[in-house]
């Protein structure tokens, strides 16, 4: 498992400013969290998508190819950090 943020620089209000993915060995993501500008938050996992989120269905590249796109600043974070955001997503 690998885990993931990226922040999304863009103008555009419809699209969220903050991706976090929990990515499974193989590379398709397993849970995704989004924040909007505004504070407004969805998510997505197998069982359940509230707010617009829904999970990739294409793999999830890596690190240095997210970075390779300009409008894209990703990171690699702990899984307890992302447990952490997925345990207050509602």
């Amino acid at each position: 498992m690998r885990y993931l943020t990226i922040k999304w620089v863009h103008k555009n209000p419809a699209d969220p400013v903050q991706i976090y993915s929990e990515i499974g060995n193989d590379s398709y993501e397993l849970r995704r969290i989004e924040v909007w500008a505004n504070g407004r938050k969805g998510f997505a996992d197998a069982n359940e998508q509230q707010g617009g989120t829904e999970l990739s269905v294409m793999p999830i590249p890596t690190l240095a190819e997210i970075a390779a796109q300009p409008e894209y600043e990703p990171k690699a974070i702990v899984a307890e950090e992302f447990h952490k955001l997925w345990l207050k997503r509602r």
